[in-house]
């Protein structure tokens, strides 16, 4: 997750707001957005809950993810359609030096796959996927956004807070954008500022982008797709089916659903995991967590190791093993909580891209190592396209790691350099499973 304090809504001067989503600025809402929890408690009667080991957890965590299960050898769009649905959010990721990380989830579940059928999918306007803030940036099923009108609202709330009287004052140059917009269809934010001289006044980059990123988080704006990677913005008839321009779920409701979702994504986890999947405010999570409870869709496990309780989701799965060889991007629902990735795999990580080089300890953007229900190592990758090499820039062994871990991380950086049509691997001499790691590839 990334921790940086560029505020793309235009609010500056506001500290001590880091992680969450950190590329607006924001912070979980506290007293002015959101509803707080009031009701009085509810009267229980003490049972004992059901208890599970810590492999347990793991394999039920990674077997709702999607991992576990046979692959077949070319995927095609129902494959990449149902893995993207199971998940339910891809987080997008600007840093491209092996793979953009939205297309690395599905490479980890599926295998090799066409990328192009997932970019018809999520990049182009109209497509079946669309982006807003779901966890972060995100690309989240089309027919979910009316799930996400509450954030809309808080959104235009935080600002509205924040800079009493802003979209009055700024009425002029939010019309003049969206007039834009629909007179000459979806644009990107450069379009406006390569089309306009850059001068005083409201066509002057820093109102422009404002402008459209804060139409895109209150919803008076959606995403048509990007171009170049860049957000292209249009107005909502122009993107959204008719069913979804009215469409309206109810706060409680919306917030209940998308709780039940991360429950079937986790299989389990603790209150905290279920709110933050899609960053949901735990003053918010709590009532609709109860209500799934009060329903039979949670119910409440002890996880060896675990302080707090935990909620198993009544569909989840409980493997005896889990089969897969994959790297995870540093953005996958695997290991973006990292606290949990260290409670449920003893896995410490955090991803080094914006630590200055001297200070990094495993390598610029390391993917961790998924053998079976275990992460046991980690690999920083640079995709080499100008001379079709994938280079493994340092590899790493966790002490646990199984014997066999050299030789199934060869196959899944061979299966990657593949995917990525690369010809060669070539492995740094720096890491504990960097030797080892290039003796095996070089047999």
């Amino acid at each position: 997750m990334r921790d940086q304090r560029i505020d793309r809504l235009g609010f500056t001067g506001i500290t001590g707001i880091t992680g969450r989503y950190a590329s607006l600025g924001w912070h979980e809402p506290q007293s002015t957005i959101g509803i707080l929890d009031v009701r009085p408690p509810i009267a229980t009667v003490d049972i004992v809950p059901d208890s599970l080991s810590i492999a347990q957890a793991r394999r039920i965590a990674l077997a709702a993810q999607g991992f576990g299960s046979a692959r077949t050898p070319r995927p095609g769009s129902a494959a990449i359609a149902a893995t993207v649905n199971r998940l339910g959010v891809l987080q997008i990721d600007s840093v491209n030096v092996f793979e953009r990380s939205h297309y690395l989830p599905v490479f980890a579940r599926l295998g090799s796959y066409d990328r192009e059928v997932l970019d018809r999918m999520t990049l182009r306007s109209g497509a079946r996927y669309l982006e807003y803030w779901a966890h972060e940036a995100a690309f989240i099923p089309a027919v979910d956004r009316p799930l996400f009108q509450w954030r809309m609202d808080d959104f235009r709330t935080e600002i509205e807070t924040r800079e009493p009287g802003w979209f009055a004052a700024a009425s002029g140059t939010l019309e003049r954008l969206r007039s834009e917009i629909a007179a000459r269809g979806p644009l990107p934010a450069s379009a406006f500022d390569r089309d306009r001289p850059r001068r005083a006044g409201w066509w002057q980059w820093d109102e422009v982008k404002r402008g459209l990123e804060r139409l895109f988080a209150t919803g008076d704006l959606v995403a048509a797709g990007r171009h170049r990677f860049e957000r292209v913005y249009a107005l909502p008839e122009q993107v959204l089916a008719p069913q979804l321009l009215d469409a309206a779920v109810p706060r409680d409701d919306a917030i209940r659903t998308l709780l039940a979702r991360s429950a079937r994504a986790h299989g389990v986890g603790t209150e905290r995991d279920l709110a933050d999947y899609y960053r949901i405010p735990l003053g918010l999570a709590r009532p609709a967590i109860r209500e799934l409870l009060d329903t039979g869709e949670l119910s409440e496990v002890r996880v060896e190791g675990w302080r707090k309780v935990a909620y198993l989701h009544r569909d989840a799965r409980r493997p005896r093993r889990v089969a897969a060889t994959a790297l995870l991007s540093p953005f996958d629902p695997v290991v973006w909580e990292r606290e949990r990735a260290l409670r449920l795999f003893d896995f410490r990580y955090r991803i080094e891209i914006y630590t200055p080089a001297a200070r990094r300890v495993y390598g610029y953007y390391c993917l961790p190592v998924l053998l079976d229900d275990a992460l046991v190592g980690r690999v920083d990758l640079k995709n080499d396209r100008a001379d079709r090499v994938l280079r493994v820039r340092s590899a790493w062994a966790e002490d646990h790691a199984a014997e066999g871990t050299v030789e199934r991380t060869a196959q899944a950086l061979r299966d990657a350099a593949h995917w990525q049509g690369l010809d060669d691997i070539e492995v740094e001499d720096r890491g504990n499973l960097s030797a080892a790691l290039r003796h095996v590839l070089a047999t």
